[in-house]
């Protein structure tokens, strides 16, 4: 995912409002989730985020085009979406 946010905001925060929603959302739509999941976390523990110091946006997409594309597949360990 990428996402733009003011730097007054802590990613902490945003990743958790983020994880918090989208779970609430999916275990509404999809009520097997909210049956499985009751009581437990829906999402890992942790995040992963980068520093925009030096990357530019054409990089970070760039980066994500290249685990989205199919050919690349068999190199990787997962696809990034």
């Amino acid at each position: 995912m990428h996402i733009e946010y003011p730097p007054s905001k802590a990613i902490s925060d945003i990743v958790r409002r983020i994880k918090g929603r989208t779970s609430r959302l999916l275990q509404q739509e999809y009520p097997e989730l909210k049956k499985q999941y009751w009581g437990k976390h829906f999402w890992a523990i942790g995040y992963g985020a980068w520093s925009t110091g030096n990357i530019t946006e054409e990089m970070v997409s760039e980066y994500l085009e290249h685990h989205r594309n199919p050919s690349n597949m068999d190199r990787d360990n997962f696809l990034l979406e």
